[in-house]
């Protein structure tokens, strides 16, 4: 059987051993009456001419194996066998043999089916760095290809151990073949730029083009530990990758040599100092806390864990955990732990610039093996592991941020520009370390559109579901009161009695403003205490019940009002999404502001002009299309909840309103309240009208000039008023409206007078055109 060489190389191989034959020889010249030993092993070499020329098999290896060693014993000093690690091999090939007793011991406990292979050295490196060697040798370059060679071999207890890989290689002799290329500076130079070209090396040192004849001296030592912290930084750079646990746990155990040992991290908030799993994707689990759930440290830890971690911030180790809980009685961490089979732990606190981000907690199921002096092993590891969390926690932080930037500020994308603009010189400048002042962000000439769906009766729906639910509680209560009289000697409930017979009377009644506060102020402070401390076995059942009953989230006794909530949130969950999808085709007609609000409905404000979208033309046409957008939107919002009402626990009614604006606004953004406003005096009028219009009469009538089933357009001029019924001509052709229409004049409001408005009623019919079908409505 051949020696198995790598495949693909341009060597050919010649495992020699003349240099060490060599070697004798000069040992026998200088006295062969004294070296004896050095003839005798001459004589037994001359019989096997392949030791000079080139060993070619396996067999042969074998059958030289005793010769080999006899050979090779001044490069093999008997006393250190069984310290050093080191055999003979040829570089970048597992052929290895002749193995000092450590190193036949290593291999011996990985197992019969391990097999000896280089650590992360692929093909391609393995034979660019066989051509640097023959370029060093034979072309004068001086190319540092020197990779570091690692073999990842387990011991008895799987524990996988790296051992660093070092070559003697004086016994070697490189020479051309026939095959060989000759090679010009240029074409050096193009080698140089393209290490990645594997088929360009390929063509200058073709298979089999040089001989690689001798033999190499390779040395072991144990790099475990710093290998695994090489791995480990690598491995923390892609902290949210799958296998992360595993990979950072297998290195731990090579570190500690604990073939069980588990690792684990919990993040510290220092705002109320409390533990919880991490924040960063639950990588690693958290053996502190109990179900992952999040706790108090001053209610976890015992004075002195706590005393180490949280104040001083340096390592806390126990050896015994058994025996730290029998020390520290009542230790809820101790008796955590042993829950987990925990016997022995480390827990390190990462610091960084005086920050507790966390503890990083390596634990282990045996006593005595985790313990305060082996705990110095982590600070090869923490400040890597510190590194990463910083990073971690400081892009946690960006992605709050852009959340809170995304879902709770008005900072929209179509003026999210002007923002970065300002930002970007802030930065600049103290980049600079000169000082630049915020400017205020103002967009001017700003053309306003505004609308609302707004819920109509909702406050006298709610205040009939507090109604009916405080009036069941407050006789359900009665009943239970007379109940208690009859058990409990004096009656010790008549006073209270008379109290809610007067709540009683008070919540049928139109409720006034503050009527249920006072009411469930007087059942939660005075009577609730004194029923809770009523123990009669007999009585307990009854009131288990009433204050099962009292539950906000499940009680009988909040039903009307959760069924309230759920119909406002139905209706205004519908109608923002309804605007909020359609959005997406407004702003690729033109750009522009868009901002909306949930209150008792859905209202919404709609800025565009030039100074928002400044790279873009902006002309009337494209007012004119966001301001039909707007109108159809209406249409779908209001066909949307005519589909849902049926549905809704209360069947409330929505009423529709435009507000028409002929001129434009300057709006600015307030800094103090996060969100754009009018800019100026005059502009304010526009915002005074807002909040008077929906609430304004028909002129010289008592009737709203918003209602049920209507689209009311609020406007000011003839010019607004003839547009205005281009769009709604349209939209009845579209069947989004009805063809009756009227026109009426508006009240006069405090400071505004001569507004008119028109109304018309929504094409409410289902059928299935594409804008009903997208709302949710079967047809």
């Amino acid at each position: 059987m051949e020696l198995k060489f790598h495949a693909d190389t341009p060597f050919e191989m010649q495992l020699s051993f003349s240099a060490v034959l060599e070697h004798w020889e000069k040992v026998a010249a200088n006295s062969p009456e004294e070296n004896a030993y050095a003839v005798n092993l001459l004589r037994q070499a001359a019989a096997f001419p392949e030791l000079r020329n080139g060993i070619t098999t396996a067999a042969q290896l074998q059958q030289h194996a005793g010769l080999l060693r006899q050979l090779l014993a001044p490069f093999f000093p008997e006393g250190l066998t069984l310290n050093e690690i080191k055999a003979v091999s040829i570089p970048y090939q597992n052929v290895i043999f002749n193995h000092t007793e450590r190193f036949a011991n290593i291999l011996k406990a990985a197992g019969p089916e391990f097999s000896i292979g280089f650590a992360d050295f692929s093909e391609h490196q393995f034979y660019v760095s066989s051509c640097c060697l023959v370029l060093n040798e034979f072309y004068g370059t001086q190319l540092d290809f020197g990779k570091p060679l690692f073999y990842e071999i387990p011991n008895e207890e799987n524990i996988v151990k790296y051992y660093r890989i070092l070559y003697n290689a004086d016994f070697l002799e490189i020479a051309p073949t026939s095959k060989a290329v000759p090679i010009s500076p240029e074409e050096i130079e193009q080698l140089l730029n393209n290490y990645d070209d594997l088929d360009l090396w390929k063509r200058k040192f073709p298979k089999g083009s040089w001989c690689l004849k001798g033999f190499a001296l390779m040395t072991l030592f144990d790099a475990t530990v710093e290998n695994a912290v090489s791995i480990l930084k690598e491995r923390l750079l892609g902290m949210n990758a799958i296998g992360f646990k595993d990979t950072v746990q297998s290195i731990f155990r090579s570190i500690y040599r604990i073939p069980d040992l588990r690792v684990g991290f919990t993040t510290f908030n220092p705002d109320n100092e409390q533990l919880i799993p991490d924040a960063f994707g639950q990588q690693l689990p958290s053996y502190m806390l109990t179900q992952q759930q999040p706790e108090k440290a001053c209610n976890l830890l015992c004075n002195n864990s706590y005393s180490h971690l949280i104040t001083k911030r340096t390592y806390f180790a126990v050896s015994d955990t058994l025996q730290w809980e029998v020390d520290t009685p009542g230790n809820l961490m101790a008796r955590h732990f042993l829950e987990q089979d925990i016997r022995s732990f480390i827990i390190a606190p990462i610091v960084k610039n005086e920050k507790l981000f966390g503890f990083l907690e390596v634990v282990s199921p045996r006593a005595r093996e985790l313990n305060s002096i082996n705990a110095n092993k982590l600070d090869i590891i923490t400040s890597f592991v510190t590194d990463t969390i910083e990073r971690m926690s400081a892009e946690l932080e960006n992605q709050v941020q852009a959340v809170i930037q995304e879902e709770y500020t008005t900072i929209h994308n179509s003026v999210n520009w002007k923002f970065r603009q300002e930002a970007q010189k802030y930065i600049f400048a103290r980049q600079v370390n000169e000082t630049y002042e915020l400017q205020e962000v103002i967009f001017r000439d700003i053309h306003p559109l505004y609308g609302q769906v707004d819920i109509k009766g909702s406050s006298d729906a709610r205040n009939n579901s507090v109604q009916a639910d405080l009036l069941l509680q407050l006789e359900t209560l009665s009943l239970l009161l007379k109940e208690l009289n009859k058990q409990i000697a004096g009656s010790p409930f008549q006073t209270d009695l008379d109290q809610l017979k007067t709540y009683r009377l008070a919540a049928t009644l139109p409720l006034k403003a503050g009527t249920d506060q006072y009411i469930n102020h007087y059942l939660d402070t005075e009577l609730h205490p004194r029923l809770q401390q009523i123990n009669l076995p007999e009585l307990l059942p009854a009131i288990d019940s009433y204050f099962v009953n009292t539950s906000k989230d499940t009680g009988l006794f909040h039903l009307n009002r959760r069924k309230y909530e759920t119909t406002i949130s139905t209706i205004n969950s519908k109608l923002a999404a309804v605007i909020d999808h359609q959005q997406q085709q407004a702003q690729a007609q033109f750009p522009h502001y868009y901002e909306r609000f949930k209150t008792d409905g859905v209202e919404h404000n709609l800025y565009i002009g030039f100074s928002i979208a400044p790279g873009r033309n902006f002309t009337n046409s494209d007012l004119q299309a966001l301001q039909l957008w707007q109108l159809r939107t209406l249409c779908d919002m209001e066909t949307a909840h005519y589909c849902l009402q049926s549905s809704l626990p209360y069947p409330l009614e929505v009423t529709t309103l435009v507000l028409v604006y002929h001129g434009t606004i300057d709006i600015r953004f307030r800094m103090d309240e996060k969100r754009f406003d009018v800019d100026g005096t005059y502009n304010a009028r526009y915002e005074i009208v807002k909040k008077r219009i929906d609430k304004a009469f028909i002129k010289g009538t008592q009737e709203r000039i918003t209602q049920p089933g209507l689209l009311s357009i609020v406007y000011s001029s003839e010019a607004e008023e003839q547009e205005y019924m281009n769009y709604i001509r349209l939209l009845q052709i579209e069947k989004r409206l009805q063809n009756n229409i009227e026109k009426q004049e508006v009240e006069d409001l405090q400071g505004i007078s001569g507004l008119k408005v028109i109304r018309v009623a929504f094409m409410r019919t289902i059928t299935p055109d594409d804008h009903l079908l997208a709302n949710g409505c079967t047809p």
